[in-house]
């Protein structure tokens, strides 16, 4: 896992970042979870995104940044803004909608 600390804006960041927002308690951030991997493994696009994970447990400030209010969470942060927010992911095809513009 990558430390959420990087989640500083980056001039040269070469691809967009994957930020995903979870509490390990929850069995629907599980799920979700389950359902980005699939998605990000169809048509090898897993080098698609630099993935961040964020448990806001652990990082309330970094949810607070993002105005996180639900969870699950998956935030796109390309060059140094925020291109797109999913909340609630109900399946693979709600990600791969949302995930669409980046994948290959």
């Amino acid at each position: 896992m990558i430390d959420a600390v990087q989640l500083a804006p980056e001039e040269s960041a070469p691809k967009p970042r994957l930020v995903f927002f979870y509490s390990r308690q929850s069995g629907r951030c599980r799920r979700a979870e389950g359902f980005m991997a699939q998605v990000l493994q169809r048509r090898r696009n897993h080098d698609t995104f630099t993935l961040y994970r964020v448990d806001t447990e652990e990082r309330p400030e970094l949810a607070k940044r993002f105005a996180v209010t639900t969870l699950p969470t998956l935030v796109v942060v390309d060059g140094k803004r925020v291109s797109g927010r999913l909340e609630s992911p109900r399946g693979c095809r709600d990600i791969e909608t949302f995930l669409a513009p980046w994948l290959r």
